[in-house]
């Protein structure tokens, strides 16, 4: 176990253990894509709909239940759950229809990560001779009951086998991914419930800091079916009885849970500084472990075991924690989990030396909901955003702490409003992110903003720029993208877009 890191430090800490983010790909309710996500995130909204009758009618919710008084008639849904670009894969339809949904879009996922990283899976293995590997896991597979074993026909045309394992079960969300891809890294299913995401990045920057990969895509993937649907609220369990998540709040009473996709391409830090990758953020240090019986139930999380996966981290880091700006928490909103939560942080922080001001809390479950098994990666991706624009979004529908979280110590505060990520003593913006699993697996890493690039040589009056699809409509609709982000990113330039 390692010991927390005692002042002072040094801020000019080893790059060959740190791992940089340089891809990363994301879909949650009411945000397709991390721009999609950081408006989203910065405005201080959240992704959650209300369903009116006729729509939940259509989905079929049966009208009895709909009068229940306790019918919460809100969900955070994807807009495009069922859309999927089989033919990018080489998939026929058929095989796209018996694919779990989850199975789909974390294969879109992923390859979005890799474009955003600005590598192809063969242009990566012939320029650099390294291998990709793939960390993930998915939510539970309600695919196959709900719509593929209704179809008599279906079943027995294609089998039991077919649809049951490769096609939606959980062992081969990743190995499909590089099959597809010719990905020849380690492809590992994880599985620890809520923490599953983040404990995958954890085990993608082991791999690459051990040299069993050379690139690395790791996250989650958390679809709910029946899609576009509300609960049904009962006293004394997780869900919220308003359809609302409100981290740390006086009002908290429970979390909702939303559909959502996230995944990231990493890379050695070093490796990508050399070779000119985009870095969006860099991973200083991670860790991971389990509560043990040391705790009043399975499902009960112990605050023991939160302070030391997030000790062990930060002294894998080499970063005190008076230097960490804002902990992206857990955060679901819960009357019992959040105090727990917050008493683990303090359990640590209150180690180290003093602080000029309160460490900032953060959870994307109150814009997002809790995406389950995608949850963790979207917290990192959070983090990612607000260290490029250097900005604390803030937390939706917060009124006044819950007296039970104690923030009044003066560690931590909510971060209820925006506010400029200002550096501190000339350091890099520093935050930490928490995932915490039902049956105890908990996980934690330290992350960094990216380092200030080189500057590049001369620049020309003209550049030219080019984009590809696999299709003439990929192709047009690339171009028509590259061109409409020059226009948000760059409206004094002038940009000119011709689609061949």
């Amino acid at each position: 176990m390692h010991q927390p890191i005692e002042e002072p430090f040094d801020p000019s800490l080893d790059t060959s253990s740190a791992v940089a983010i340089v891809g990363m790909a994301c879909r949650f309710a009411g945000a397709h894509g991390p721009e999609e996500f950081w408006s989203l995130l910065s405005e201080g909204r959240d992704g959650i709909e209300t369903y009116s009758e006729e729509e939940l009618l259509a989905a079929g919710v049966s009208p009895a239940l709909l009068r229940n008084p306790d019918y919460v008639r809100r969900g955070a849904p994807l807009a495009d759950m069922e859309c999927f670009d089989a033919a990018l894969f080489g998939l026929s339809k058929r095989d796209a229809a018996v694919m779990d949904p989850q199975h789909r879009h974390f294969l879109e996922c992923s390859w979005e990560a890799l474009e955003d990283a600005g590598h192809t899976p063969q242009g990566f293995a012939e320029g650099t001779g390294g291998v990709i590997g793939v960390f993930a896991g998915s939510g539970h597979n309600a695919y196959m009951p709900y719509n593929l074993l209704t179809n008599g026909k279906l079943v027995n045309e294609v089998g039991l086998f077919l649809l049951r394992h490769t096609s939606n079960d959980k062992d081969f969300l990743t190995t499909r991914v590089s099959y597809l891809f010719d990905l020849k890294g380690p492809s590992i299913n994880v599985q620890t419930a809520c923490s599953t995401s983040l404990v995958s990045i954890h085990m993608a920057a082991q791999s690459l800091l051990s040299g069993e990969c050379d690139m690395a895509l790791a996250g989650g993937t958390s679809i709910e079916l029946p899609h576009r649907r509300g609960y049904l609220y009962e006293q004394g369990e997780i869900l919220s009885p308003d359809g609302l998540c409100r981290p740390f709040d006086a009002d908290s009473k429970g979390t909702v849970f939303g559909s959502g996709v996230a995944v990231v391409a990493l890379r050695r830090l070093e490796d990508a500084i050399a070779a000119g990758d985009h870095i969006h953020a860099v991973i200083r240090g991670s860790a991971i472990n389990n509560d043990g019986a040391r705790k009043v139930g399975y499902l009960a999380p112990s605050v023991d075991g939160q302070a030391a996966v997030i000790a062990e981290a930060l002294a894998v880091s080499g970063i005190a924690p008076s230097a960490i700006d804002y902990v992206e928490a857990h955060g679901t909103g819960t009357p019992i989990g959040d105090p727990i939560e917050v008493a683990a942080l303090r359990q640590v922080f209150a180690q180290s030396g003093a602080r000029p001001e309160p460490c900032a809390l953060g959870s994307v479950k109150a814009n997002i909901g809790h995406t389950d098994t995608a949850a963790g990666a979207a917290g990192v991706i959070k983090v990612a955003l607000a260290m490029r624009h250097a900005e604390l979004p803030p937390v939706p529908h917060f009124g006044a702490a819950n007296p039970e979280c104690a923030l009044d110590t003066g560690l931590f505060r909510v971060q209820a409003t925006s506010a400029p990520w200002l550096r501190r003593d000339d350091r890099p913006r520093r935050a930490g992110v928490s995932s915490l699993g039902v049956g105890g697996t908990n996980a934690h890493i330290v992350m960094e903003e990216a380092p200030p690039r080189a500057p590049s040589g001369p620049s020309r009056r003209r550049q030219l720029l080019m984009t590809s699809g696999a299709t003439q409509g990929a192709a047009d609709a690339n171009a028509a993208a590259l061109s409409a982000y020059f226009g948000a990113q760059h409206s004094a330039a002038t940009t000119s877009v011709i689609a061949s």
